[in-house]
């Protein structure tokens, strides 16, 4: 169970610090809900705290991981065979993981697509929510600004 002040990562939304844990009554059935705001767009989402893992919902990572992360983004081959829809559900498959290292993939990937050739509407915002998604816990991780995360990711791939 999370404690309130502790920062997760909500995968699709990006990092987030727990608010508050409350009893609500939803369909005439109790239970426990975390709180937590979304530091990257200043939203407030609630969830219940029983359906953390199913959601893949996890604390941030630590500052070695997050660094090993950053190190390693070039490393790895990318599939070029994936074309279209089925590579665009492989990629919301990997962000849904909550798994900051497939969610890195998915942001080197593209950016590895986009410089052979421009990016489709759909891959475009695949890679934009990405790197939302992995600016906001640099942001948190490292307790520095939105603008200074997604400057230390930009010069990390290259931007």
């Amino acid at each position: 169970m999370f404690q309130i002040g502790e920062k997760i990562l909500y995968p699709m939304y990006g990092a987030c610090v727990v608010h508050a844990i409350e009893e609500k009554e939803v369909l005439g059935k109790s239970q426990s809900y975390y709180i937590v705001n979304i530091q990257h767009n200043n939203m407030q989402v609630m969830f219940p705290c029983n359906n953390a893992k199913k959601l893949g919902i996890r604390p941030v990572v630590d500052q070695t991981v997050l660094d090993n992360v950053l190190n390693t983004l070039h490393d790895g081959e990318t599939d070029v065979t994936i074309k279209g829809t089925h590579r665009n559900r492989h990629y919301l498959n990997k962000m849904k993981s909550g798994n900051i290292y497939e969610g890195a993939e998915v942001i080197r990937d593209l950016v590895r697509l986009n410089n052979n050739k421009k990016l489709g509407f759909s891959d475009k915002n695949m890679l934009d929510k990405a790197r939302e998604i992995l600016t906001s816990e640099v942001q948190l991780v490292k307790g520095i600004t939105h603008q200074k995360a997604s400057e230390l990711l930009n010069k990390v791939v290259n931007i």
